[in-house]
């Protein structure tokens, strides 16, 4: 195989056009999300927010990822204005992030491409799409820029900015693959009343604890994105929040695609040693656990006692139940270049154990090895019928999917630890998120697995 064909080099987004059959070939298909790009105008409120720059940051990292044909940022004085969230690395300057994470700073871009306004700006006269993304207190929301109400968006509102960020990398992204009403709709979601509409008035704490310590299984999409919602906000003791970390993979060029703390540059590496590092740098404490998350383990009196977890496969869910966790919170991601957008959020303790409903599945991931690109790939001898199998089962993803994910899994451990609805099943697609279903979790006795408080925002 060349290195493009190779399953753990192949962009998971770029997958879609082959899979779908809209591309005849392999190059046919990164050719066509080349053609994918967006731009983002900030406004002056930038500077001096710490909520702003995670959006910003997000849209970014999120962005580049999914959209091949790069992201570009448009304001003046971004490399003056100093950098407010704690990103690992000797950042001087917001320009500076936002450069290493792989976006680029410009005076200007055409009309057509796909534009996010962030704080207060104006868009000018422009053919392609021009969103606004908002938040306010638990809520955030994006939609068309002279459409939307545009809700407090206080430099403490970080986890509601994170999310905006990603639903709107999420609308262009969808719009970009056809969908004629993503970008032309306002859409959102409450992170304290998530069974609600997003746009009634917020019911959430201004003020709130964060767990002291958490247990991640999982470190590839979803995990990363875990890490990346947590690492936004702003801790007043960074020091103190412990996490341990579990996984036993190395990292590969195909993560950079989906995994928003990876880069090309730490292929070949443990996932749980490099996000250790990261997490290091950015003040955390952490510890790994480099072994298959089985039956066998359980949880010590010392150690973290809520989980999130973000695996794939139905035998380590299966397990959730039996290592003791006083609260877990798993997501599960919709696979296929349809169901890619879609995501299911279970917590545990549930009225339906994790054995039982993951206990009898067997893994089995199919490809359909049919599609034009899959067949020139095979003619042309730059797979045999192993590599072409193993091409056609690797899932399709994007990193917005993940961080929508990520946020709300946060937030249902910060929800629970400060007096908020628990939910036990959540379903929900970004094709759709107003028609998401939502299973309240029963209420529990109080509990004190220990917290941390939050510095306030610049």
């Amino acid at each position: 195989m060349n290195h493009q064909t190779n399953p753990d080099v192949l962009h998971r987004g770029v997958k879609m056009a082959m899979d779908t059959g809209e591309a005849a070939t392999l190059e046919e298909a990164y050719s066509l999300f080349g053609e994918y790009q967006m731009a983002i105008q900030v406004g002056m409120v930038v500077g001096s927010s710490r909520a702003h720059q995670a959006a910003l940051l997000t849209l970014v990292n999120g962005g580049r990822r999914s959209l091949l044909g790069g992201v570009r940022v448009l304001g003046l004085g971004l490399d003056d204005f100093p950098l407010l969230v704690e990103l690992p690395g000797e950042y001087l300057s917001l320009g500076e992030a936002v450069t290493a994470l792989g976006g680029t700073l410009a005076d200007e871009v055409e009309a057509s491409v796909p534009l996010v306004m962030l704080g207060a700006t104006n868009a000018g006269q422009r053919s392609g799409l021009s969103l606004r993304l908002t938040f306010g207190g638990w809520r955030g929301g994006v939609g068309p820029g002279d459409e939307i109400e545009v809700l407090s968006e206080d430099a403490n509102d970080v986890m509601a900015a994170t999310l905006a960020a990603a639903l709107a990398v999420g609308e262009i992204f969808q719009n970009l693959r056809g969908n004629v009403l993503a970008g032309r709709r306002t859409v959102g979601l409450s992170l304290w009343r998530p069974d609600l509409d997003w746009r009634l008035p917020d019911e959430g704490p201004e003020e709130f604890v964060v767990p002291s310590k958490l247990w991640l299984v999982g470190l590839g999409h979803l995990g990363q994105a875990y890490l990346w919602a947590l690492a936004m906000l702003p801790f007043a003791q960074p020091e103190a929040m412990e996490l341990t970390l579990q996984d036993f993979d190395k990292l590969t060029a195909s993560n950079d695609s989906t995994s928003v703390l990876t880069h090309t540059g730490l292929v070949g590496k443990f996932k749980t040693r490099e996000m250790a590092r990261w997490l290091e740098g950015r003040g955390f404490r952490a510890t790994i656990v480099e072994r298959r998350f089985d039956g066998i383990m359980a949880v010590g009196k010392d150690d973290p006692r809520i989980a999130l977890f973000g695996v794939d496969n139905s035998e380590a869910r299966a397990h959730i139940d039996i290592a003791g966790f006083d609260l877990v919170v798993e997501a599960g991601l919709g696979a296929g270049p349809q169901e890619y957008l879609a995501m299911r959020i279970h917590t545990f303790p549930a009225s339906v154990s994790s054995q039982q409903k993951w206990g009898g599945e067997i893994d089995e991931k199919e490809g359909q090895t049919s599609a034009a690109a899959y067949a020139d790939l095979l003619q042309h001898g730059e797979v045999d019928e192993c590599g072409l199998v193993q091409l056609a089962t690797r899932t399709v993803g994007a990193p917005f999917v993940g961080l929508v994910a990520a946020c709300l899994v946060l937030s249902e451990a910060i929800r629970r630890l400060n007096g908020g609805v628990g939910v036990e099943v959540m379903d929900l697609s970004l094709r759709a998120p107003n028609l998401r279903e939502v299973v309240e979790a029963e209420t529990r006795k109080a509990w004190n697995p220990g917290y941390i408080k939050l510095a306030d925002s610049p």
